[in-house]
């Protein structure tokens, strides 16, 4: 099994300490956003986890606490883009962003520490040439520390409409997305930086840019040094490649306060939500009501005994 640590909020930023609880107790339960009443009790045993993958944009609180994953293990998707504090008002400063990516990288290494540079949106401000400048700029500071860099494109969707519109902000056409991949391709060729995309419809492969598998089997076999059984997740969009995993958050609960994310409604409902997080409670936030059903998920490990090498 894989746990998604997660897609729906930045649980290494916010939710740190009730990570680590749920590590030691050993199960989380985990609402389904579709069907809030229905509640899984998930296994987070090391005998169940194959591998944790975290995403976040600042790991700061959770790195300190690594050392308690021993028997895990896990990588981290690290968003890192050039916007400020306009389009993401609660990230931390860009300079102590890249000291942290570049410590975490140092303790445990660059193939576990994959950059994000996404969604790449257009506006007044950050323009084609804006993007190109601050990716390089970003690229030379990260590129000892990463292996490879992951894009996408923003997609406006109606909730992201909402939090944008008092901006600029716009979706990239086809014609400059073509030629913003290209000059990315030629930056990240420099600093030895693999380039891909995720979740993107338009094929990039001609100019030497391949779909990424966020939650990658690739890289799971070779972190375990195991080959593992996985398909692809059917609950994700079409063009993902991600392999299937159990994603252990929740919407509407992170604090950075992105204008551009799908994740969150809007920054009273995420405020209401995590005004009812506790530690110590099995879920992310809230509680288990008398109209609940807990159903435990049977999950098993997907690794193999086939070794590589």
């Amino acid at each position: 099994m894989i746990i998604s640590a997660s897609r729906r909020t930045d649980i290494p930023a916010f939710f740190s300490e009730w990570f680590f609880n749920r590590i030691k107790e050993g199960f989380v339960y985990v609402r389904n956003p579709m069907n809030p009443r229905r509640i899984s009790k998930v296994s987070l045993s090391p005998e169940h986890v194959d591998c944790f993958v975290f995403w976040t944009k600042d790991p700061e609180p959770f790195t300190k606490r690594l050392p308690e994953l021993s028997g895990y293990q896990y990588y981290f998707l690290f968003t890192l883009n050039s916007y400020g504090r306009d389009l993401e008002p609660g990230v931390s400063g860009k300079k102590d962003i890249i000291e942290i990516f570049t410590e975490l990288s140092q303790t445990i290494g660059k193939e576990r520490v994959i950059w994000r540079y996404d969604p790449i949106l257009l506006s007044n401000k950050y323009t084609i040439d804006y993007h190109i400048k601050y990716f390089r700029a970003i690229a030379e500071r990260l590129s000892p520390y990463t292996e490879k860099c992951v894009i996408s494109f923003i997609d406006l969707y109606k909730k992201c409409k909402k939090n944008l519109k008092n901006t600029t902000v716009r979706e990239l056409s086809v014609d400059e997305i073509q030629f913003l991949s290209a000059e990315l391709k030629k930056i990240a060729d420099e600093y030895n930086l693999a380039l891909q995309t995720c979740a993107e419809p338009l094929d990039l492969s001609s100019l030497g840019i391949g779909h990424n598998r966020c939650v990658d089997n690739v890289l799971i076999e070779r972190l375990l040094d195991k080959k593992i059984q996985s398909a692809k997740d059917k609950n994700q969009r079409k063009e993902c490649g991600c392999i299937e995993s159990i994603d252990i958050g929740a919407y509407n609960t992170c604090k950075h306060g992105c204008l551009y994310c799908y994740a969150n409604i809007n920054n009273r409902v995420v405020s209401e939500n995590f005004n009812k997080h506790s530690v110590d409670s099995p879920l992310l936030f809230g509680e288990v009501g008398e109209k609940d059903i807990i159903v435990e998920r049977k999950v098993k490990s997907i690794s193999t005994n086939t070794l590589f090498g």
